[in-house]
C-alpha cells in the first residue's frame, strides 16, 4: 500500500520559467539522481509548456545535448483543479510564481488540501501571516508542511541570529542584534523585478497587514534580557562593518519575530512527526544555545551617497505605492524610480555571476545575565559574526530553497508533521547551514569584545 500511495515525483517546480525558476531548476539538477542525494525524480509546471522546455534547456546549458526525461505539467494558479492535479502526484512543491500575494494564496490552498509539503521564496509578510491565518489548522490536519521565505527572505537572517546567538556562552547573553546587509558586485547590481514588484505592491498591502494583525490573537513574546535598546539614528555610520546604513522594511525582522514567537510558545522547538531519541535530543539542545534578541535589519552601502540613493528610492516607493496610478508608474518604468536598480529584463549572467551580499549581525549583550537586570545598565559585550554568499536572488535563493527540499524530503520524520510555519523554525535545528557552507554560503565568526558603558 505504502508504494502505491508514493507521489510520482519527489519534487514539482512551479513557475520554472520564471526568472528565479530557471535558476532553481539548474540548481536542482545537480542534485537529481545523486548517491547521496534523496531527489530522484522531478517535474516542472507552469502555464506555457514551451517556456518550461526552453527553461529546461536553458538550466542543462549549451550543447549538454537532449534534456533528461522530466515531465513538463501544465497548470495555472488561477486553476484550482491544475494545482490539485500536480499536489496528488509530489511530495513536495517548490513554488517560484511570485508576487505571492497575487498568485501564491491558491497553491497553498491546494497543497493543505492535499497533504503536500510546501516551500516558496516569497518575502511578502502579508502573504505570509494571511497564509497562516488561513491555512495553519488545515495544513496540520492534512499532514502539509508550508514554510514560505524559503530564500535570501529569510533563511541568512533567521540562521545568521541563531549563529550569533549561539556564541553567546552562560553567563553571557544576547540582548539586541542587528543585521546589515551588503549587496557587492564586481558590475553593476541589477535586482529582481518581481522582488520590486512585490515591495511596491507591499507599501500598497500594508493596511491590510495591519488589519490582519489587529483581527488575530497576540503571540506570546519572548522575553529578552536587559532593556530594548534605543532607536538611535535614521543614518547610521556603523565603522565596525565599514557601512553607512539606513532601516530597510524588509521581511526578515518580520519572519525572525514570528520564529522567535513560536519558538517561546515551544521552547524545546516543534515536535517532529516520527523523530527518533536522539533527534529529539539534538533538537531540545539546539534550541537551549537559542536566545531571544531584539532584532532589526539595516542595507548598508560603502559611501554616505550610496545611503542617500537607497532612500530616494524607498521615498519614491513609499510615496507612489499608495495609488493606483502611482503603482504603474512604478512598475512601468521600474528602471527610473529603482535609479538603474530593478529593471523588467533582469541581469545579465555576467551580471549575476559577479555578485555577492555580505551580511554583518552586530549583537550587544552582557557578559553576565545578573547585570542585565538592573534597570539602566548598558550592554557591556559585543559579538559580530557574518554571513555571506553569491548573488542572492538568482544564485543564494536557489542553493537555499532546494538545500531546505532536500531536508524535507530526507529527514521528514525529524520535521513537523504540517502546518504553516517561518523557515527557522523549522529548519533551525538540522543540517541547512552545514548544507549551505558546501554550497557557497559562510558562517564566520568575527570578533568577539568588551564594550565602554
Amino acid at each position: 500500500m505504502e508504494a502505491m500511495n508514493k507521489p510520482r515525483y519527489d519534487a514539482v517546480i512551479l513557475g520554472a520559467s520564471g526568472f528565479t525558476g530557471k535558476y532553481v531548476v539548474r540548481e536542482a539538477l545537480k542534485f537529481l539522481n545523486v548517491p547521496s542525494s534523496p531527489l530522484k525524480s522531478i517535474a516542472l509546471a507552469g502555464r506555457n509548456p514551451s517556456k518550461l522546455s526552453q527553461a529546461l534547456q536553458w538550466a542543462i546549458g549549451p550543447n549538454k545535448g537532449p534534456p533528461p526525461d522530466i515531465p513538463i505539467l501544465t497548470a495555472d494558479t488561477s486553476d484550482p483543479s491544475s494545482l490539485a492535479a500536480i499536489c496528488s502526484q509530489t511530495s513536495i512543491l517548490l513554488n517560484c510564481v511570485g508576487p505571492f500575494r497575487l498568485h501564491g494564496d491558491p497553491v497553498v490552498a491546494a497543497c493543505a488540501a492535499a497533504g503536500c509539503d510546501y516551500l516558496d521564496i516569497s518575502g511578502e509578510p502579508e502573504f505570509m501571516e494571511r497564509m497562516e491565518a488561513k491555512y495553519h489548522d488545515r495544513a496540520a490536519e492534512s499532514g502539509a508542511l508550508v514554510v514560505s521565505a524559503c530564500g535570501f527572505d529569510s533563511v541568512p537572517a533567521e540562521l545568521g541570529l541563531m549563529f550569533n546567538s549561539r556564541q553567546w556562552v552562560a553567563p553571557a547573553v544576547v540582548n539586541s542584534v542587528e543585521a546589515y546587509v551588503s549587496l557587492e558586485s564586481e558590475k553593476r547590481i541589477v535586482g529582481n523585478f518581481a522582488t520590486y514588484e512585490s515591495a511596491v505592491l507591499g507599501v500598497a498591502n500594508a493596511k491590510q497587514l495591519q488589519q490582519l494583525r489587529r483581527s488575530r490573537p497576540r503571540r506570546a513574546r519572548p522575553e529578552i534580557a536587559g532593556p530594548p535598546p534605543s532607536k538611535g539614528s535614521t543614518i547610521e555610520h556603523q565603522k565596525k562593518v565599514g557601512l553607512w546604513a539606513v532601516k530597510l522594511p524588509s521581511a526578515d525582522a518580520i519572519v525572525v519575530r514570528r520564529t522567535l514567537s513560536t519558538l517561546t510558545e515551544n521552547p524545546g522547538g516543534l515536535q517532529g512527526m516520527n523523530e527518533s531519541a536522539d533527534a529529539v535530543a539534538k533538537r531540545e539542545a539546539f534550541w537551549s544555545c537559542v536566545k531571544p534578541a531584539h532584532f532589526g535589519v539595516k542595507i548598508g552601502s560603502k559611501s554616505l551617497l550610496g545611503i542617500l540613493r537607497i532612500i530616494m528610492v524607498g521615498i519614491f516607493i513609499g510615496l507612489l505605492g499608495n495609488t493606483g496610478f502611482g503603482r504603474w508608474l512604478l512598475l512601468t518604468f521600474p528602471s527610473v524610480f529603482s535609479l538603474g536598480w530593478f529593471r523588467k529584463k533582469g541581469p545579465s549572467e555576467e551580471e549575476v555571476e559577479s555578485a555577492s551580499f555580505k551580511m554583518w549581525f552586530v549583537g550587544k549583550g552582557f557578559s553576565n545575565e545578573s547585570n542585565a537586570s538592573q534597570g539602566n545598565t548598558k550592554p557591556d559585550m559585543e559579538v559580530i559574526t557574518r554571513v555571506s554568499g553569491p548573488e542572492i536572488g538568482y544564485v543564494t535563493t536557489p542553493i537555499i530553497l532546494v538545500q531546505c527540499a532536500l531536508i524535507v524530503l530526507s529527514q521528514r520524520n525529524n520535521l513537523p508533521k504540517g502546518g504553516v510555519y517561518p523557515p527557522g523554525i523549522v529548519f533551525g535545528p538540522t543540517d541547512l547551514q552545514e548544507k549551505l557552507e558546501k554550497n557557497g554560503m559562510s558562517f564566520d565568526v568575527i570578533s568577539k569584545s568588551s564594550m565602554s558603558s
